[in-house]
């Protein structure tokens, strides 16, 4: 047992992950309108999408720690992990953020290309992975009287899913961007499919928004919880 301090110290960290996640995301939006407007100098646009990939960097760091954060919580609400499991669990979140922060200052590198599709396969098993791992815990009955530590599992894993879909609809956008950057004209046509790629994003978007508001939603109702917390 710890602390009712350490506990409620993991509790608010918890809570500015959700918080820095939603609202970096946010401002990753409101900026993107700024680099799809033809209206705009190339300048004034590439100006708006480094303001937009800055910002990026905050909710992507939120959703890499989460998980540490979340297996922490609830190891220490009385849903205990097996060592090697919570080893893994505590060591996750820095090797996750590392990479995140590498790929973010390497960007442009041969370097930084290769993190980031490691990265991308990364993402597709930790899916795998936090299924797996719920199967698992329904099957052996780990959290009795607490299924919503599963059902907040199976969100984060749809949550990791929606970022993988939205890097597959990037590419017309990221052209559009190197375009810029190289001083070459962007053709109408070269705008219309910015805008396109970053509309088909945009619906992964929104379900990442919807499903950390649903997270956050069970976190506080905990529904059909009828495990005595440990505070």
């Amino acid at each position: 047992m710890i602390s009712e301090t350490f506990y409620e110290l993991l509790t608010f960290l918890h809570i500015l992950l959700f918080v820095y996640w939603l609202g970096g995301d946010l401002g990753v939006f409101y900026s993107s309108n700024f680099v799809i407007r033809s209206d705009l100098s190339n300048e004034t646009r590439l100006n708006a999408a480094k303001i937009m990939l800055d910002l990026d960097l905050i909710p992507r760091i939120c959703m890499t720690l989460m998980l540490t954060v979340g297996g922490a919580l609830a190891h220490y609400l009385g849903f205990p992990h097996k060592e090697l499991q919570w080893y893994g669990i505590l060591a996750l979140g820095p090797f996750w953020v590392t990479i995140v922060l590498l790929i973010h200052f390497k960007e442009g590198t041969d370097f930084g290309h290769k993190l980031a599709k490691f990265d991308y396969y990364f993402r597709c098993f930790m899916v795998v992975a936090i299924l797996g791992s719920v199967a698992w815990a329904i099957s052996e009955n780990r959290f009795p009287g607490a299924p919503w530590l599963n059902a907040k599992l199976v969100i984060f894993a749809f949550l990791i899913f929606c970022g993988i879909m939205i890097r597959r609809h990037l590419p017309a956008f990221v052209a559009g961007l190197k375009k810029m950057a190289a001083g070459e004209t962007m053709t109408d046509e070269d705008n219309a499919s910015m805008k396109s790629g970053l509309a088909r994003a945009r619906v992964w978007v929104w379900s990442i928004w919807a499903g950390v508001f649903i997270e956050a939603l069970i976190g506080v109702v905990k529904p059909g919880n009828t495990f005595p917390l440990a505070f």
